[in-house]
């Protein structure tokens, strides 16, 4: 018998790392090929990964939590072929290496398996694998088996850190879900009532170079060779100590900048320092539209206004395309996209994260509906696909459902422009000259100026606030 090492494989979509979520098999286990062993989290989606190799697992490389790059060793496998064939390898093996070598993105299903293996091995967490070995026994996803009910791998570190014990949490998420805020909740339970007061700044620091200037410093003075010697880096705001360096308070936790969070960072950030972007926006009185949704609903399901709203949506990129376009720096020039993929923000336990309708230009209403009601309900779950978290080419964002009524929203890089709407109240509102109680909700663009200028940008927006008050005429021409 000899050992097979599988390595963590490319799962796509440009990503080099994963977090080791949790093991789904023991040493000892005996797996199937195409059989779940690990669940990671991308900065795309938590995936589980199948083993390419059938046998016994032999070792277990990395513990739960820890972040692995594409490439490194994830599980080691025995197999009694591998023996008798180390240097013929078996046709499975060999699609395997090739695809490694390859970076494809089918990686995550069927390493060269027979028509006969399944084609997916997607699960509700906690579910046993459906092969035809001895597998795993199902743990209890709300904590009352061997693992406590937790789905954020931040939250389980959080925890190690602060020295929480989960098991003896009872969660406020739903079905007993533990959230980061139950874990905090008990860090402050168990804390001192009277901590010892933290030393000043200026005892925690070293003198004059890494002193903060006062308020009254100007940038010239904070600058000069007098006051800064050495290389110009600022130091570190946090010191080893558990205080923060610049105000002297203590740090009551810190939160690694994994996973989704720090995708999320990245591409924020790299939204901001490359696009110039503008904002716009608009009150649009949506009495007609709600009224049309009622009438919609006693004929049957009626669809979320979000929907309704996304159906103007990509009318309106169809009339006005400079919006649903990329700016490609590199040949110098915009790209007009054939066709929309429609993101729809959604805000979910492990962070934002934008599910893409595909295909929106070929969906009705209802499509866009049932669609938008899909991909929102696998986000938060935690089961869309990478592929599903990716690949808009407009994003629409509903804020509204946060209680707010406006916002300067960020883009989500690459895209040229999104569009926020807040919630929908009654206001004040001048009809025939009377004013009237009206149901009223801001609409937002914030668009990319390199792509088009306020004209495009105004005329867009204008056309979808039109829909929205006039809703059953525009449903007429769409």
């Amino acid at each position: 018998m000899s050992a097979q090492v599988f390595t963590l494989p490319d799962l796509g979509e440009g990503l080099t790392e994963a977090e080791l979520v949790r093991w789904l098999v023991a040493v000892g286990d005996t797996v199937a090929v195409d059989a779940p062993v690990a669940e990671v989290e991308t900065a795309k989606a938590m995936v589980e990964v199948p083993s390419p190799f059938g046998g016994v697992v032999a070792q277990l490389h990395g513990a739960e939590g820890a972040t692995l790059a594409v490439g490194e060793p994830l599980i080691s496998v025995t197999t009694e072929e591998a023996a008798t064939t180390e240097e013929t390898p078996s046709a499975a093996e060999q699609t395997y290496v090739e695809e490694e070598r390859a970076g494809s993105g089918n990686v995550l299903i069927g390493y060269g398996t027979s028509g006969g293996a399944p084609s997916s091995r997607r699960r509700r967490r906690g579910a046993a694998p459906t092969s035809a070995v001895p597998a795993p026994a199902p743990r209890d996803p709300r904590g009352n088996g061997d693992r406590p009910a937790v789905i954020s791998p931040i939250v389980r570190r959080l925890a190690r850190l602060e020295g929480v014990d989960l098991a003896a949490l009872a969660g406020t998420g739903p079905a007993g879900l533990i959230t980061r805020r139950d874990v905090e909740a008990a860090v402050a339970a168990a804390a001192p009532q009277s901590p010892p007061a933290p030393q000043s700044p200026t005892t925690q620091q070293p003198p004059t170079t890494q002193q903060p200037p006062t308020t009254q410093q100007s940038l010239t003075t904070q600058q000069s060779p007098t006051t800064q010697q050495g290389p110009t880096a600022p130091p570190a705001p946090v010191a080893e100590d558990g205080v923060d360096r610049r105000t002297g308070l203590p740090i009551r936790t810190r939160v690694p900048l994994t996973g989704l969070r720090k995708a999320v960072a990245e591409t924020l950030s790299r939204s901001r320092s490359e696009i110039p972007e503008a904002t716009t926006w608009v009150d649009v009185d949506a009495t007609a539209l709600l009224e049309l949704r009622a009438q919609l609903g006693a004929r049957g399901a009626a669809p979320g206004v979000l929907a309704m709203v996304a159906r103007f949506v990509v009318a309106g990129l169809a009339r006005f395309p400079e919006l649903n376009s990329r700016v490609d720096t590199g040949r110098g020039e915009i790209t007009h996209l054939d066709g929309v993929h429609l993101g729809i923000a959604a805000q979910t336990d492990r962070g934002l994260v934008v599910p893409a309708v595909r295909d929106a230009h070929r969906l009705g209403m209802r499509g866009l509906d049932s669609e938008i009601r899909r991909l929102t309900a696998a986000a938060r779950a935690g089961t869309a696909t990478a592929a599903e978290l990716s690949g808009g080419s407009f994003t629409l964002n509903n804020y509204g459902v946060l209680g707010v009524d406006g916002s300067a929203a960020i883009i989500n890089h690459p895209e040229a422009a999104i569009l926020g709407m807040g919630r929908i109240l009654p206001r004040p509102w001048v009809v025939d000259g009377e004013i009237v109680a009206r149901q009223i909700v801001q609409l937002s663009l914030v668009f990319d100026h390199r792509v088009c200028d306020g004209g495009t940008a105004g005329g867009f927006l204008r056309f979808v606030a039109d829909a929205v008050e006039s809703p059953a005429s525009a449903m007429a021409d769409l």
